[in-house]
């Protein structure tokens, strides 16, 4: 991904994480922890994909280190981080956009009530 350009559709990981990012500025731990919870823990993200992810979404300037500064009597002083930009902001806007078309479409077409009643 280039700086101020992302790519549609975003993968799974950089879609979970923008999320996570939405509401709060978080550190990788929190991230991880806030995926497993709005996924019903069916999503769990190892270190890899997450610091993988988080590396390339920032450098594509979806993501940036907060100077969000924490108590250490409350939190680990070493912890990093991160929070969406406004290009994360877009991007996830455009994803969920994505998805919302994709489902208008799969229920025109009834394809849930087809897949429930058939097991296709």
């Amino acid at each position: 991904m280039d700086k101020n350009t992302f790519q549609a559709p975003l993968t799974p990981a950089v879609l979970h994480i923008l999320l996570a990012l939405s509401v709060q500025e978080r550190h990788g731990y929190g991230i991880m922890k806030q995926v497993e919870a709005d996924s019903g823990g069916k999503v769990k993200m190892g270190p890899g994909t997450l610091y993988g992810s988080i590396g390339r979404m920032m450098e594509a300037g979806l993501i940036c280190e907060s100077d969000k500064k924490v108590d250490p009597r409350m939190d680990d002083e070493r912890r990093v981080y991160y929070k969406m930009t406004g290009l994360g902001q877009k991007a996830l806007a455009a994803e969920l956009e994505r998805y919302r078309e994709v489902v208008t479409i799969a229920k025109q077409k009834r394809v849930l009530s087809k897949i429930l009643i058939y097991g296709v």
